[in-house]
């Protein structure tokens, strides 16, 4: 990581039109490879089912709490009197 960054220090006034393709390029081939090494894992695919669940409640809960402290905001900054 550092001697990524100490590079593009030094590269900072070059164009580099490639770098954006490569990183898209690297990500998706990091994302297949974990998707690889997940489901060569025995455990992680007899537990699919409540994993799933597992991520569906989070889903849910933070969309709720999101929803809800959006409201609070809302509602705290159109107080009557202009004032928060």
């Amino acid at each position: 990581m550092l001697s990524g960054m100490a590079v593009g220090v030094l590269m900072r006034k070059r164009r580099l039109k490639l770098v954006p393709h490569a990183v898209t390029v690297l990500i998706w081939l990091l994302l297949f490879f974990l998707g690889v090494e997940v489901g060569e894992n025995p455990q992680v695919i007899e537990g699919i089912t409540s994993l799933g669940l597992e991520a569906l409640w989070l889903a849910l809960a933070g969309l709720a709490g999101t929803i809800l402290l959006s409201w609070a905001l809302w509602r705290w900054t159109r107080r009557e009197g202009g004032k928060p």
